[in-house]
């Protein structure tokens, strides 16, 4: 059997392509029942590991964030500039997010924090659109919703725990984990404000590993592009909210009927992403909410299926404690090696030391 036909979905099926008539199929059980996701030791972990909130020093970890997020930006800047320079197949894409980036500061359509370059860009009306997505019937029935961290998307978090829902909220870069949960009745009115920003989810959320059961009945997802005719989208170049969608995939808690919602400013809707250019993990979106109006895509563009371990390259594999850890115990589990993606050069701002 070919090992580089492997792709992780849900549940693990184990495909040979080279075999046209699909005759060899084996699929296992799913395995992530005693799978440890203690994250590395960190300002985050620490956090974890002492339940007392009276231990938790709210500068520090704010600190150690933001020079993690003022590193990747970093990255992101010098995989931009190099992509620019060499026949890169992702090159298109990060024309589109300068053009879209710059369009936003210059006419002064952004919100702090500035500049919007290389992030998902917080934008003028980001709450205006945020009461928009309230008011759709998926987010009025859906008991668990998945938001992204950045700030855009801040009221839809919002909004989401005063509406009394589960909040399930990705923690930073899925560098110190998987994802955190968030109830209303874990907060008081006073806290429910901060239980949106990053040190409010890392001092009332709840960290989940991959044995979770839980059903999520919307996906939030940041954008710096977004075409409103395709669902075809953008994100900020990292891969992480793909990353976080196969992962959410693989635990069962989604699947292709599970809705995806964006949050962008009208300027940032597009009509030249090329949805033939477009990768296997890319995620599309149902619905966009502007600050003036409500689009549905009715996309036709497949939604992933799970982790494509063939797309991770084993740098960006070595940033990522959780998937390391998923990977070496379905590899040990199957008896089979997972396909590994081709390796990619990382800025060394970007570059981690491997724990664990």
């Amino acid at each position: 059997m070919e090992t580089q036909a492997l792709r992780l979905c849900y549940p693990f099926t184990l495909i040979n392509t080279t075999n046209n008539n699909n005759n060899y199929r084996k699929t296992f059980s799913p395995l992530w029942r005693s799978l440890s996701t203690k994250p590395h030791t960190s300002i985050f972990s620490k956090l974890e590991a002492t339940n007392s909130k009276a231990s938790f020093n709210e500068a520090a970890f704010e600190a150690e964030r933001l020079a993690l997020d003022a590193e990747a930006r970093q990255a992101m800047a010098v995989e931009e500039e190099e992509s620019s320079l060499k026949d890169d197949p992702k090159a298109w894409k990060w024309v589109i997010r300068k053009r879209i980036w710059d369009l936003m500061e210059r006419n002064n359509f952004a919100q702090n924090p500035r500049p919007v370059h290389h992030r998902i860009p917080n934008f003028v009306g980001a709450s205006i659109a945020a009461d928009k997505m309230r008011e759709l019937d998926v987010f009025r029935t859906a008991q668990c919703v998945k938001v992204n961290p950045d700030s855009p998307q801040k009221q839809v978090r919002f909004l989401t725990l005063s509406d009394g829902k589960k909040l399930l909220t990705p923690q930073p870069r899925l560098r110190t984990g998987f994802f955190s949960v968030i109830e209303s009745n874990m907060l008081t009115s006073g806290t429910i404000k901060e239980a949106c920003t990053s040190v409010g989810v890392a001092k009332y959320g709840r960290p989940i590993g991959l044995d979770e059961k839980i059903k999520v009945d919307l996906i939030v997802i940041g954008s710096v592009a977004v075409d409103p005719k395709t669902g075809a989208r953008l994100g900020k170049g990292e891969g992480f909210a793909e990353l976080e969608y196969g992962m959410l995939r693989y635990m069962g808690a989604i699947d292709d009927s599970t809705l995806v919602v964006t949050s962008v400013h009208d300027c940032q809707l597009v009509d030249d992403i090329p949805v033939e250019k477009l990768l296997i993990h890319d995620v599309p979106v149902d619905i966009i909410c502007t600050p003036t109006q409500v689009i549905f895509t009715h996309t036709s563009i497949p939604k992933p299926q799970g982790i494509y371990w063939d797309k991770l390259s084993p740098e960006k594999l070595g940033q990522i404690r959780i998937l390391r850890e998923l990977k070496r115990r379905i590899e040990r589990e199957t008896g089979q090696k997972l396909p590994t993606g081709p390796s990619e050069k990382l800025p060394p701002t970007a570059q981690r030391n491997k724990r664990g």
